[in-house]
C-alpha cells in the first residue's frame, strides 16, 4: 500500500516537472519569426495624411489617392528628415501597371503643399505602382504592388467551382413589359356533342377525362321515332372535359359531350392603363408560367376594344401551340411582351453582375487572375444590362459563378486603403 502511495506521488512529480518544461521552453524562432514577416507583409507604413509612406535614407513621399468630391487623383506629399518638403523642388512621376498590360503614366505639377498628378486614376485602383523622384540631385524609386478587387484561381480549379466566362460585347436589348393573365380553351376547338334525334341512351363508351381521336364512338342512342340505334362520334381529337349523359336516360338538346383539343390555347393577358399605349397587337410574346421553367413563343393576335369594369385593364390575346401539354386551361401565366428593340454596342450579363463596394460590378477574367471592373450602366432587360463604361468590348468577364469570386476576394480582403 505504502509503495503504491510513493509511486503515484512520483509520477504526479515527473507530470508537473513535464508540463513546467513545456510551457518554459522557447518557441521555434523559425515559426515566430514566418509568423511575424507574414504580419508585417499586410502593414503599410502611413504618412500624416493618411497615404502610403515610401521611405529611402532620409527622404520619403507620401503617396495619397484623393477622392472626396473629386474624381480620384494622386497627391503626393514629399518629405526630408521628416520635414515637409516645397513640392517645387521635386521631379516626380508615377506608372500604374494594370491586368492586361495596360500602363498608365502620371506626372506631376506642384500645387499648395503637395504634387498633384493630371490624369483621373481610374477604378479599380489595382495595379502595379512604380514611383521615381527626383531632390536636390539624387534620385529614388521604389515598386510596390496596389491590389484591390482581384483574386487568382488555377483555371483547372476554376473548372470544377464551375465559372464561366464569355467575351463582352453587342447585343440587341429588347425592351418588355411583362404581363399577368390565364390559359383559356381555344373556343374554335371546342366540340359540344348533341343527339341527331331524341332517344334512349343504350351504351356509354367513354369517360370524363378520356382522349379520343374524330369518329371514335362515344355512346350508343335508340331513336324515339325510328327504334333505331345510331352512334354518338367524336367529331375531333381532344379530352372529353365534359359528360352530361346516364344510361337508359332520355336526351334532350343539351350536349351529351364537350371536348376540347388542348393542343392549341388562348392566354389571355390583362394590360392595365400604365401599358395601354406600348400594347399593339402583332407583338413578340414570351408564355411563361409562374414558376419560370417553361417558356413558350407567340404574338398577340387581338387586343379587345373594351376594358373590365372592375379591374379597369384591357384583355390581349395570345395563341399558344400546345403539342407538350405543359399547359392547362385555368392555369395563371406571364407574359412578356417585347415593345421595342434596341442595338447596344457594350452589354453584360445580368447574372454576371455582382455589388462591391458601393458599385454594381463584374469580374473580368485574365488567364487565371480575376479582378473587378465597376460599370456604369444603363438600359436593361431580364438578361442583359447596357454597359456606358468600365470595361472595354472584347473583355472576358464572369458570367456563370461570379458570387464564388466574390467571395474569395472578400476572403483575402478587399481594401480600398489610399
Amino acid at each position: 500500500m505504502k509503495r503504491n502511495f510513493i509511486a503515484v506521488i512520483a509520477i504526479g512529480v515527473i507530470a508537473i516537472l513535464l508540463i513546467v518544461w513545456m510551457l518554459l521552453s522557447p518557441v521555434d524562432s523559425h515559426d515566430s519569426n514566418k509568423h511575424e514577416h507574414a504580419h508585417d507583409e499586410h502593414e503599410i507604413a502611413k504618412g500624416r495624411h493618411g497615404g502610403r509612406l515610401l521611405m529611402q535614407d532620409d527622404f520619403a513621399l507620401e503617396v495619397t489617392i484623393y477622392e472626396a468630391g473629386l474624381p480620384p487623383e494622386f497627391r503626393v506629399y514629399a518629405y526630408h528628415d521628416n520635414r515637409l518638403v516645397q513640392p517645387e523642388k521635386i521631379e516626380l512621376d508615377i506608372e500604374l501597371n494594370r491586368t492586361a498590360d495596360t500602363l498608365d503614366h502620371i506626372e506631376f505639377t506642384p500645387q499648395g503643399d503637395y504634387l498633384r498628378g493630371n490624369a483621373v486614376v481610374y477604378e479599380p485602383h489595382s495595379f502595379e505602382v512604380s514611383v521615381k523622384a527626383k531632390h536636390e540631385g539624387d534620385s529614388y524609386s521604389w515598386h510596390y504592388d496596389n491590389f484591390e478587387g482581384r483574386t487568382q484561381i488555377p483555371e483547372n480549379l476554376a473548372r470544377e467551382m464551375g465559372i464561366r466566362t464569355e467575351a463582352a460585347g453587342p447585343v440587341i436589348l429588347t425592351e418588355t413589359r411583362t404581363l399577368t393573365g390565364r390559359v383559356q380553351t381555344n373556343p374554335n376547338r371546342l366540340s359540344r356533342v348533341r343527339p341527331r334525334f331524341p332517344g334512349v341512351v343504350k351504351v356509354i363508351r367513354h369517360e370524363l377525362g378520356d382522349v379520343v381521336n374524330a369518329g371514335d364512338i362515344l355512346a350508343t342512342v335508340q331513336s324515339n321515332e325510328s327504334l333505331q340505334d345510331y352512334y354518338l362520334k367524336a367529331p375531333i381529337d381532344g379530352l372529353i372535359i365534359k359528360r352530361d349523359i346516364q344510361l337508359g336516360e332520355a336526351t334532350s338538346e343539351e350536349p351529351l359531350f364537350i371536348i376540347a383539343d388542348l393542343s392549341d390555347l388562348w392566354v389571355e393577358l390583362d394590360v392595365f392603363v400604365r401599358d395601354l399605349d406600348r400594347i399593339n397587337k402583332g407583338m413578340p410574346v414570351t408564355v411563361e408560367t409562374l414558376d419560370g421553367t417553361y417558356q413558350k413563343q407567340a404574338s398577340i393576335d387581338w387586343v379587345s376594344p373594351l376594358t373590365a369594369h372592375a379591374s379597369q385593364s384591357v384583355r390581349a390575346r395570345v395563341t399558344v401551340l400546345n403539342e407538350d401539354g405543359r399547359l392547362r386551361p385555368g392555369q395563371f401565366i406571364r407574359g412578356h411582351v417585347t415593345v421595342a428593340e434596341h442595338e447596344i454596342p457594350l452589354a453584360v450579363r445580368q447574372s454576371a453582375l455582382q455589388r462591391f463596394r458601393d458599385f454594381q460590378v463584374v469580374f473580368a477574367c485574365f488567364d487565371d487572375v480575376y479582378e473587378v471592373r465597376m460599370l456604369e450602366l444603363g438600359r436593361r432587360n431580364r438578361d442583359w444590362v447596357e454597359v456606358l463604361g468600365g470595361i472595354e468590348a472584347g473583355s472576358q468577364y464572369v458570367t456563370e459563378n461570379s458570387y464564388l469570386i466574390k467571395a474569395d476576394i472578400e476572403k483575402a480582403g478587399a481594401s480600398h486603403d489610399h
